[in-house]
């Protein structure tokens, strides 16, 4: 994947690319997915940024090896015992890693989730991420404008353990039915390269000529459709993938897929080290911060997305880079109370 320049997305930005870092404290923090995905590839040079730009002691990017609760749980149990002080976390589970969370805290280290959000109550400050389901349902009305009414869509999404999955599909549904067209197959569970190759080139292979566009919420199926309809060749299908793979971009300037939905990982990553370390320094959440809310918590604030057509392929960066620096700039004052 693409990472983003250092000097257009750290704090640089706002101070001028080369000058000097913030005064150096003791917070240490860590950035855990709940498994490997390329999609948080961005949260590590987020990492390295924040540590840079903010003085931190350090921040790091820890990966566990395998989607499974117990080794999340066990990363971050033993990150804790090495020095790490505060986290920023994409849940293993909605409810499930409440827990761990509490334990953390309990601490003295406190918790961001990132990218998925933790079901209220919980002890994370509050979550930074795409509004998923305010994403899909663009995404979808976004295919409907190209399609136009009565048509008929496939929904490629990811894992259905990610709390983010049931949103993408309840937002896509809801989005075709006012467009007046009809979702025709949902599957999911299909964020990994080999079940994402099997199910989709199956599906089309049996069922190319039954459907009419094709909207994926999830990276790897955004990637192995954008390759499916290539190597069909028939422009037929249209599509409106997510994030920013080169495969999906390429396919969009090709003719391929007509857009993507960008998140903007790297802002989670970075904006939520800023946030984790004015925590640890004597902040705190605002009582009246003007949280959004969603299906799963009350304390949510939306890190960005943008609809991204072959005009815009080349900027992609500049959008992203505009909305972390927007949020970035008075995040503390709006969100935080600091001494």
């Amino acid at each position: 994947m693409r990472h983003f320049n250092r000097c257009l997305m750290g704090a640089a930005f706002l101070l001028g690319c080369g000058s000097a870092a913030l005064a150096a404290d003791d917070s240490r923090i860590g950035l855990v997915p709940g498994g490997p995905h390329p999609y948080f590839s961005a949260w590590d040079q987020a990492a390295k940024d924040a540590a840079k730009d903010f003085g931190l002691a350090g921040a790091d990017y820890k990966v566990p090896q395998k989607w499974e609760l117990s080794q999340q749980n066990q990363l971050l149990e033993s990150m804790l015992s090495q020095g790490y002080n505060g986290f920023l976390i994409f849940p293993g589970d909605s409810v499930g890693t409440a827990s761990t969370v509490s334990e953390l805290v309990g601490n003295g280290a406190p918790v961001v989730t990132g990218a998925g959000c933790l079901k209220d109550p919980s002890e994370a400050a509050f979550c930074l991420g795409t509004d998923t389901g305010n994403s899909a349902y663009l995404g979808t009305k976004e295919l409907l404008k190209v399609l136009g009414p009565g048509k008929r869509i496939a929904h490629f999404t990811g894992f259905l353990v990610d709390p983010n999955t049931q949103l993408r599909i309840d937002a896509v549904e809801k989005a075709a039915k006012e467009g007046g067209a009809t979702v025709v197959q949902v599957i999911a569970d299909i964020d990994a390269p080999e079940p994402a190759e099997e199910k989709i080139n199956a599906y089309l292979a049996a069922h190319a000529s039954e459907v009419d566009g094709i909207v994926t919420t999830a990276w790897v199926p955004a990637v192995v459709a954008s390759n499916a309809l290539r190597k069909i060749g028939d422009k037929r299908i249209k599509m409106v993938g997510i994030d920013h793979d080169e495969v999906v971009l390429k396919a969009i300037k090709d003719g391929f897929v007509s857009g993507t939905m960008l998140q903007n990982p790297y802002g989670q990553g970075y904006i939520g080290a800023f946030a984790l370390d004015k925590l640890r320094n004597g902040c705190t959440v605002k009582a009246d911060a003007p949280f959004k809310a969603n299906a799963l918590t009350s304390k949510f604030i939306d890190s960005g997305t943008i609809f991204v057509a072959a005009d815009q392929v080349d900027t992609y960066v500049d959008a992203m880079r505009d909305k972390t620096k927007t949020l970035l700039a008075d995040f503390a004052t709006t969100y935080l109370t600091c001494p």
